[in-house]
């Protein structure tokens, strides 16, 4: 039986504390190792963007496979190509490694011209995804709407009323010294 190495990412705290990204990509990953006869022996987990030129630095776990993977002369396996990356050089630079890994999504016969091919979509869809997402903001911007996350407002605006209560409405009273008559 082959064995296998596989990689989860996850972009945000939130979304490893919900634990359904990562579950949805194990059970697709298990789903793909059991019917193409692979054992997975290890699985490393980042929480991290997947955005710029130093993403591997950032990306300790991601090293560790690759880094096991050569060790045991086995593949790296993941759900899909945006858990690696959505950019061609990144997903390029991973090749040079001469680490092979697995698309679950893709299927095995996904060849290096074929992952840079996908890897290209992905950064598209990636600037699309960015495009739409600016325009959307703006938009609400124009009706009048609050940007930012309405938590971490609704935090700040408590922040902000507590130190003006304790400032402001909380200030030690000055006593006039009272003469005899008071």
């Amino acid at each position: 039986m082959e064995t296998t190495i596989v990689y989860f990412r996850v972009s945000t705290k939130h979304q490893q504390r919900s634990g359904l990204g990562i579950e949805a990509q194990r059970a697709a990953v298990k789903r793909f190792a059991e019917a193409e006869g692979m054992q997975i022996v290890a699985e490393y987990v980042d929480i991290e963007t997947g955005k710029g030129a130093d993403a591997l630095d950032r990306r300790p776990q991601l090293a560790a496979a690759l880094a096991a993977a050569k060790k045991a002369k086995c593949c790296v396996l993941v759900s899909k190509l945006d858990r690696l990356s959505r950019d061609v050089a990144f997903i390029a630079g991973l090749m040079v490694q001469r680490v092979p890994f697995i698309v679950a999504e893709l299927g095995r016969d996904a060849d290096p011209f074929m992952l840079h091919l996908y890897a290209a979509l992905a950064e598209k869809e990636r600037r699309l995804i960015s495009e739409r997402t600016k325009a959307a903001l703006a938009a609400k911007k124009q009706r009048g709407g609050a940007l930012g996350n309405p938590v971490r407002t609704q935090i700040r605006f408590r922040l902000d009323r507590d130190q003006y209560a304790g400032r402001y409405l909380r200030r030690p009273r000055r006593h006039e010294p009272r003469g005899p008559q008071g």
